[in-house]
């Protein structure tokens, strides 16, 4: 039986220069009605996480949440799963820095800005902000994690930067450690804590 998954694997595959049928016969069976665009797996993750959290049931609300596999990526997602293409709601996050670069895709794309919320620097620093480094490293020790942390604190590299920027550089340094992290942060934070570009895009769902 058709899932959010294939459907995922089906744009990935589209994204690549596939066809798009497949997609949008899924987008059809599984009643897609929302993309929630993602720079990457971590995101994912914590977008995921949370609203299980909330109760929510993003598949049988017909929203897919979608990692892009890099913010350089929006304009294609756009194209195919906005007005030009299966004609998806588009909403998602993106970082400050990148900002520029979802405008231009939404604007080319004919598809609306006021669906993407904008973490400051990223969705993991949003979640080490929230939560602060001292409960974070409650959740690094808890994961077997807390000499690899300690060991890249002390490189010369990380000397004389905030902690809350160790933090989220750490969380980036090993292969599927941020998508790990990414649930973790996710399932730690309180609900009156949740980052507020977080907070928005859950809400507007």
């Amino acid at each position: 039986m058709a899932d959010v998954q294939t459907f995922r694997d089906a744009v990935t595959g589209w994204a690549a220069g596939g066809p798009g049928g497949p997609a949008g016969e899924l987008a059809v069976r599984l009643r897609v009605r929302t993309a929630v665009l993602l720079e990457g797996l971590s995101d994912l993750a914590a977008v995921e996480t949370l609203a299980a959290r909330h109760g929510r049931d993003l598949p049988a609300e017909g929203v897919c949440v979608m990692s892009m596999g890099g913010a350089m990526n929006v304009g294609r997602y756009a194209d195919l799963l906005g007005p030009p293409g299966l004609g998806l709601r588009l909403t998602g996050l993106c970082d400050e820095g990148e900002q520029r670069f979802y405008d231009r895709a939404l604007e080319r794309a004919e598809a609306p800005r006021r669906g993407f919320f904008v973490c400051v620097t990223d969705l993991e620093d949003e979640l080490v902000r929230a939560l602060g480094v001292a409960r974070v490293e409650e959740i690094v020790r808890a994961e077997g994690d807390l000499q690899a942390w300690q060991t890249f604190t002390r490189q010369p590299a990380q000397q004389g930067r905030p902690p809350q920027q160790q933090m989220r550089r750490f969380l980036g340094t090993k292969k599927g450690r941020k998508i790990r992290y990414g649930r973790l942060l996710a399932e730690a934070l309180d609900p009156e804590r949740v980052p507020a570009p977080l907070d928005k895009l859950l809400a507007s769902l």
